[in-house]
């Protein structure tokens, strides 16, 4: 298993974009993304903070990609 890498909440969107997410609205910081398939999830988008290990790792569990998946495409 990979470790995750440590990457801020604009990059992740950036890279969620290559998956065919979609940000449909923002609340705060917090950006919600959708896929045309159905699957959607949430991302924080805070300055530079770096986004946390569980939390990322819930993030990749909601959109249905695996870790090196991800990986590949940073």
């Amino acid at each position: 298993m990979s470790k995750l890498p440590a990457i801020t909440g604009s990059v992740l969107i950036k890279t969620l974009q290559k998956f065919g997410f979609e940000v449909i609205r923002t609340k705060g910081s917090h950006h919600f993304l959708q896929h045309p398939d159905g699957r959607c999830t949430s991302v924080p988008v805070h300055r530079s903070e770096v986004i946390g290990r569980g939390l990322l790792a819930q993030i990749i569990r909601d959109c249905e990609i695996t870790r090196n998946e991800l990986i590949k495409l940073l």
